[in-house]
């Protein structure tokens, strides 16, 4: 019986405390914008117009939600370019007076950590419910000797 309760110990362990990897590995620099992911290349712009926005948030680790990058720290300013719409490309001011062209990739699709932990609260609120039935189930069966 010592031995069933460990195995049903050692496995609520591992279902509540699942390791994860902590590194991310990216393709190439970017920033988010407006909810979607513009891939920044090394091309140089010079007709600039208005600023758009800032990143927010950085990692070269993880992914983060708002205006994110994994290449540039918070607070780089975005600009829109002369000419072309910002569903196409923006800038991204890396030096005072130096700007990069951002061309848009689609979507970026990361979601808040924050709807994963609601979830998982409600996860570990029923493997309690679970635990409790399993725990009154046993001390039962002992006290009517099956």
């Amino acid at each position: 019986m010592r031995k069933q309760k460990r195995i049903v110990l050692v496995m609520l362990v591992m279902i509540l405390f699942p390791m994860k990897a902590f590194a991310t590995s990216w393709a190439y620099p970017f920033v988010v914008w407006d909810g979607y992911m513009y891939e920044v290349i090394e091309e140089e712009v010079t007709t600039i117009e208005k600023e758009i926005g800032v990143v927010t948030k950085y990692s070269d680790m993880k992914q983060l939600e708002g205006n994110f990058s994994n290449a540039y720290p918070k607070g780089t300013k975005y600009f829109s370019i002369q000419g072309i719409p910002t569903d196409v490309a923006i800038a991204i001011q890396v030096d005072n007076g130096q700007y990069f062209k951002a061309v848009r990739e689609g979507e970026y699709g990361y979601q808040s950590p924050k709807d994963y932990t609601a979830f998982l609260y409600k996860a570990l609120g029923v493997i309690a419910i679970f635990i409790v039935i399993f725990v009154l189930l046993t001390s039962v069966r002992k006290k009517w000797g099956n």
